[in-house]
């Protein structure tokens, strides 16, 4: 049986023990998604383009069976309605971000769908479209890229002003009504990086690549489990030493 003065240091160390094994278990089972995730989206980003879901499929449209689909779609390009999405860009083998706008235009296809359209990146400097002038492709256009759903604001992003045309979060539904389109999409397509006369915007920004640092965190919840073992059995080897120190020293308080 064990002795009373146990009880709660036992009692403190498997709720412990439990406590850490079981995150260290949940970041396993992460780990197995993430690389589901990170499989499926290799998977799409690397098909041959299809058209995007058709105006009946909208209602049922699930993120986690359009996200990052591969797709073309024709049409014409309404500049004169274009957005802007806060972001920041890395250029290829740059260090530092650069602060700027992915642009936004609705596209109109030949049976009168409207899809957003994420043609890429352009810094401040070249925002306004009359400084990028050459990138305002009239007539036909072919885009190829990849299905966006809408995301979730982030905890510290700040509110969209629809009124200017600016978001800081991707909503096609709030942009499409920020630019006066009835019944559009309610996702976008994020252009591939096809070259575009005058070099802006640039597209192909979307991030495909994902961290994956769970099994790490995996390996420090179960060394920390371990931790606690040992720790507890150090604590009462010296215990039990102690007591029977005192108890051949004929010392009552021992029992």
């Amino acid at each position: 049986m064990i002795s009373r003065r146990y009880v709660v240091p036992v009692l403190f160390t498997l709720a412990a023990f439990g406590t850490l094994v079981g995150l260290g278990s949940w970041q396993i089972e992460r780990w197995g998604a993430k690389q589901r995730l990170i499989a499926r989206v290799a998977e799409r980003t690397t098909a041959a383009p299809v058209p995007p879901p058709v105006r009946t499929e909208w209602p049922g449209l699930k993120a986690k069976d359009q996200e990052y689909r591969r797709v073309t779609v024709a049409g014409r390009l309404l500049h004169d309605k274009e957005l802007h999405l806060y972001s920041l860009w890395s250029p290829e083998g740059g260090r530092q971000a650069v602060q700027g706008w992915e642009v936004f235009t609705p596209l109109v296809a030949a049976d009168g769908t409207t899809i957003l359209i994420n043609r890429g990146f352009v810094p401040d400097a070249k925002r306004a479209p009359s400084s990028r002038s050459e990138g305002l492709i009239r007539g036909e256009v072919s885009i190829t890229g990849l299905l966006r759903m809408p995301e979730k604001p982030g905890m510290f992003a700040p509110p969209d002003r629809p009124e200017k045309r600016e978001f800081f979060t991707r909503d096609p539904k709030a942009m499409a009504a920020a630019a006066g389109l009835q019944d559009a999409a309610p996702f976008v397509i994020a252009a591939d990086a096809a070259p575009v006369p005058g070099g802006w915007p640039k597209g192909g920004v979307t991030r495909v690549s994902f961290p994956d640092n769970h099994l790490q965190y995996a390996a420090t919840w179960f060394t920390l489990a371990l931790a606690v073992l040992v720790l507890f059995a150090l604590w009462y080897r010296k215990t039990r030493r102690e007591t029977a120190e005192v108890r051949e020293a004929g010392d009552p308080a021992a029992d």
